[in-house]
């Protein structure tokens, strides 16, 4: 009987000791929960028209420019906190709004972002899109005042 345990205990020794490698890792992972094609970083260019009151128009000024998108959670995928840098050299800035995704959170969908930042020049002010936004492409017109210059614009922007 001792040569036919040792010929069962061996292997099953041997698989017991095997079955601890694996993959290296700690234990298992969580899963991640889901994901919206809007999250992430969306480079483009940002054109913005001022619409000064004085007699001579101003011309538009293009100018490169990042959206940020993250998740507000619990909010289906709709909701976003987005940080937008701005290289246009008519607004510089780097501000932190808002973003709501319509009628859904896939795309395609509308997309709608405002708020408020301290301006360059001085003061308080608003700046706003809303526009079309599908898996790697957004297409939005931007609005706003600033100091007191109302302008006007477009942005578009494709997923890195």
């Amino acid at each position: 009987m001792r040569l036919h345990d040792a010929r069962i205990g061996l292997p099953v020794l041997l698989l017991l000791l095997l079955s601890g490698c694996g993959g290296g890792g700690s234990g298992p992972t969580a899963p991640s929960g889901p994901q919206s094609f809007l999250a992430g970083t969306w480079r483009g260019t940002m054109t913005i028209q001022p619409n000064p009151t004085g007699p001579q128009p101003a011309m538009p000024v293009t100018g490169p420019v990042t959206y940020t998108f993250e998740v507000v959670p619990q909010t289906n995928l709709q909701t976003f906190r987005t940080t937008i840098q701005s290289q246009n050299t008519w607004l510089p800035i780097t501000l932190t709004m808002s973003t709501a995704m319509i009628p859904g959170n896939t795309p395609p969908a509308q997309i709608s972002t405002q708020g408020e930042y301290d301006s360059p020049r001085g003061c308080r002010a608003t700046f706003a899109s809303f526009g079309n936004a599908d898996t790697n492409r957004i297409q939005a017109d931007v609005t706003g005042v600033d100091c007191p210059v109302p302008f006007t614009g477009t942005v578009t922007l494709t997923k890195n």
